[in-house]
Order: C-alpha cells, then structure tokens, then sequence
C-alpha cells in the first residue's frame, strides 16, 4: 500500500483526467475496437491473434479474480481513497489486474506483429502507463497490476508462435479456437459448480460466470466465422483510406449496436446470464467475423481513383 499512498499525494484534477483516459485504453470496448480493426483492416491473423490472447487472458484473469478473491484495495484499507471517477469500472474482485492484461492483447499483439521499432516502443509505453494508472486510481496494488503483466507477457509470447503465420495453417486455427473453447467450457463448469465460500461476494461471482458464458458464445462465433470465411467468404482486409474508414466507423456501430441492442430482448426470453449472454456475444461476434466482412467489396470500390 505504500506506493498506493505515494501515488495519492501527486494527485491533482488534471494527472485525475489524463490517468483515467488512459485506462479506458485497457478497457473492453477499446480492446474490442482494435481487435475488430485489426481483423477487417490490417490481417486476419492478427485479429484472431488479439482476439485470442484476449480471450485466454480473460478466463484466466477471472478464474484468478474469483479464486483468491482478493478485496479491492480501499476494502483492505478503509483509509485509503481512489479517484472517484474510477469507482463505477472498478467492479469484481482485484486480483489480477484485468485492464492490465487487456493492455497486453491489444498493443502487446501490435508491438509483436509489427516489424517497426517506433510502434513496438509506442506500444510498450502505453502498456507501462495503463498498468500504472491503475494504480495511480487507486483500484489496484501493485502485487494486481505485477502479476497480470507477467501474465499479458507470458500469453503475448506464447501465442505469437501459433498466430503469426496462421492464415497459411487452418488447421491450427481450429485446434487453438478448439483448446479455447475447451478452457471456457472447464471454467463455466468450475463457477457453476464449485462450492464457493458463503463469504463470496455474489456480485462478483455472478461478473465471473456472465464472462464465462459470453466468452464461450464468442469462441464459437470465433470457429464458425473462421470456418465460413476460409469456405465462402475469403474477404479481403485492403481498401482505399476512405474505404477503411467508412468501413471500420459503420461497422463497430453496427456491432456495438447489436451486443447492446439484444441484451434485453435475449434476458426477456432466457432470462439474465447463461445462455442469454452466450447467445448475445455469438452472434455479436459472427456478425463482425462473417456478416459484415459480406460488404468489404463495396469499401474496397469506396475512394478508389477512377
């Protein structure tokens, strides 16, 4: 907590605001906008690497979270205080730091697929600042912040030997969505059935087990996307700039309005959780692997010269 308290002195309205914008970056929207980017308009295959370290990392990270369910650091310390602003995201337990991690699958991926020293510097700078302004808020301990680096490491290094070259092997692209689906269907099993203390915190344990059930209904989006697209799709991610913007701005409209947009009616019909949230993220994820790629034809024509 001593360095927690040290970082508390410095804080002022402005290191407030420039902190709390850099650890939206290492949260799940922007994570899933640079995955989706990266899938449509840089490669495919480092899409489904991003996507994939970030889908390790995260059941990994909430099988830790809800197994050590270690308080967050204003629980373990009454007298310590967070910035305010940071409070509302700051949901579930502490351990590891999942915004940490998320930093990892986003620009750990970029600085490891790009042959560019500056954007692999640029990439670990803001990796090094997200973890650090997790702490700097007041959510997270350093031993948090450590232990998800080393993780986001570990996953980054790990994995890029799989994905580098994986649109010339389909057939390890099925065997690393299978292996992932395997670990999310062992985790759900583990949340749903494991006798947890009765001191658990049910928010935190109902957090673990939505995570469980729409990540296992986005790696089965993940399989069934890749499979159409080897067979019937074959999009291709190159187009003109104005063609990848408009692309990429109607596109992550389309797919955050759907994830959004069917979250009630699907609770409505199944009730909150479980197969619901599967259900929503399936098809939130098939729609940006294998629906909307269905126009790339008309964004590669969009700008080009005549």
């Amino acid at each position: 907590m001593e360095l927690l308290y040290a970082l508390e002195n410095i804080r002022c309205p402005l290191l407030d605001a420039v902190m709390g914008a850099v650890t939206e970056l290492g949260g799940e929207t922007v994570y899933m906008a640079v995955a989706i980017i990266a899938f449509w308009c840089v490669g495919k295959g480092l899409g489904y690497y991003i996507l994939s370290v970030g889908f390790a990392g995260t059941v990994l990270n909430q099988f830790l979270k809800i197994t050590c369910r270690v308080p967050r650091p204003w629980v373990q310390d009454p007298e310590f205080t967070i910035v305010e602003s940071a409070r509302e995201a700051a949901t579930g337990y502490s351990f590891p730091s999942g915004h940490t991690q998320n930093a990892f699958a986003s620009f750990g991926c970029i600085g490891m697929w790009s042959r560019r020293r500056a954007w692999r510097a640029a990439c670990a700078v803001i990796i090094v600042l997200i973890a650090l302004s997790r702490m700097y808020l007041g959510v997270h301990t350093p031993l948090d912040v450590g232990v998800a680096f080393a993780l986001g490491l570990v996953l980054t290094g790990a994995l890029w030997p799989v994905f580098r070259d994986i649109e010339e092997h389909p057939g390890r692209m099925y065997a690393a969505l299978a292996v992932l689906i395997a670990l999310t269907a062992a985790y759900i099993a583990y949340t749903e059935l494991f006798p947890f203390p009765a001191d658990t915190d049910g928010a935190n344990l109902a957090s673990a087990r939505e995570n469980g059930w729409e990540l296992l209904g986005a790696g089965l989006a993940m399989l069934l996307g890749f499979a159409l697209d080897r067979r019937y799709i074959r999009f291709e991610v190159k187009a003109p700039l104005p063609g990848q913007i408009l692309k990429c701005v109607l596109g992550l409209a389309l797919t955050m309005a759907v994830r959004a947009g069917l979250k009630q009616p699907f609770y409505a019909l199944m009730g909150e959780g479980g197969l619901a949230d599967a259900a929503r993220y399936f098809l939130t994820v098939l729609f940006a692997a294998a629906v909307w790629p269905l126009t790339f034809k008309f964004f590669a024509k969009a700008g080009a010269k005549k």
